[in-house]
C-alpha cells in the first residue's frame, strides 16, 4: 500500500504511507480566517521510534531484515482483518467462516485464514466469559500534539462497581514496549467520554490493557493484561524522538501515482 487518504468522520482525515501515519483536522487559521488542515502525527508511529527492547532486536537478528519486514506486513494485514471482524462482533453480526474481508495490501476482498478465525472465536470466548460493557470502539480522538484510533473502551463489572478500560486489542504473541505506549497515549486522548455514559469518577479511575487474541500460549486462545500507564515515556521520550526524526509538521513523502507508466514506452508500444 502506497498511500491511503481516508475520511475517518466529518473534518478529520488519516493520511498513510509508505513510512507515515497523520491525522488531519480541519481547523480555521486564525489569521486569515480561512479553513485549513492541522496535521497531527499518530500515536502508533511516535510510539515506533521508541527503543524496541533486546528481544526484539534478537529476533531481527534471526530473522534478517527481509524476513522481519514481510512478517510485520503480513501480522498488519491480519491485524487489520481481524480488528475489522471484531467490529462486526462487537456490532451483534455473525461472521461466516467464508466471509471475506478487505486485504490492505491488495485492496481485495479475501476469505479469512485460520489463524484469523481463530482470533475471532478467542475475541468471541472472552466476550462471552468476561461480558464487558462495550462504551465505545475504533474511536479517533486528538491529544495535544498526537492523534489515534482506540480499539475498545469496555465497562467490566468487578464487585459492586464497574471498571472502565481502554483496550487494545493485538493479534501477536507478544507484547513490545511500544504497545504500552501506545495503550498510554490513547488514553490520554481528548476523548467525551461522557457521551459513553462514563462519569468524572469513573474516568479518573480508568484501567488500560492489551486483550491478545489468537493467542497460543494458554488454553483459553486470549490473554487480558493490564498495562502501566506510560504516557511520560511517550510524550517525553518517544515523541521527542520522533520530532528529531521528523522535523516537519505536515506529511512529507512525495504523492505517489495510482499507475506508473513511461509516456516514451507507451507512445513506443503504439
Amino acid at each position: 500500500m502506497l498511500k491511503e487518504i481516508r475520511e475517518i468522520k466529518d473534518g478529520v482525515m488519516r493520511i498513510t504511507s509508505l513510512s507515515e501515519r497523520w491525522y488531519a483536522k480541519m481547523s480555521v487559521n486564525e489569521k486569515t480566517g480561512l479553513p485549513e488542515y492541522i496535521y497531527y502525527p499518530s500515536s502508533t508511529w511516535i510510539s515506533s521510534y521508541y527503543p524496541k527492547g533486546i528481544y526484539f532486536y534478537k529476533w531481527l537478528a534471526e530473522k534478517g531484515w527481509d524476513e522481519a519486514e514481510s512478517l510485520k506486513q503480513a501480522a498488519g494485514e491480519r491485524g487489520s482483518r481481524v480488528h475489522h471482524a471484531c467490529e462486526d462482533i462487537d456490532n451483534g453480526k455473525e461472521i461466516n467462516i467464508t466471509d471475506k474481508y478487505l486485504n490492505p495490501s491488495t485492496k481485495q476482498q479475501e476469505e479469512l485464514s485460520k489463524e484469523e478465525v481463530d482470533c475471532i472465536v478467542s475475541y468471541r470466548d472472552f466476550l462471552d466469559e468476561v461480558k464487558p460493557e462495550l462504551l465505545a470502539q475504533e474511536i479517533t480522538s486528538f491529544g495535544d500534539v498526537y492523534a489515534g484510533t482506540a480499539d475498545k473502551i469496555f465497562a467490566i463489572k468487578e464487585g459492586n462497581h464497574r471498571q472502565i478500560w481502554v483496550v487494545d486489542l493485538k493479534t501477536s504473541q507478544s507484547i513490545w514496549a511500544e504497545y504500552e505506549l501506545q495503550i498510554s497515549s490513547y488514553s490520554h486522548m481528548h476523548f467525551d467520554y461522557k457521551n459513553m455514559g462514563i462519569t468524572d469518577d469513573e474516568w479518573q479511575k480508568r484501567k488500560l490493557a492489551i486483550l491478545q487474541i489468537g493467542y497460543k500460549k494458554n488454553s483459553k486462545g486470549y490473554k487480558f493484561t493490564e498495562m502501566e500507564d506510560k504516557y511520560n515515556l511517550f510524550r517525553n521520550v518517544a515523541y521527542e524522538i520522533w520530532k528529531n526524526e521528523n522535523p516537519d509538521v505536515k506529511p512529507k513523502e512525495r504523492d505517489y501515482p495510482l499507475v506508473i507508466f513511461s509516456k516514451l514506452r507507451r507512445k513506443n508500444k503504439k
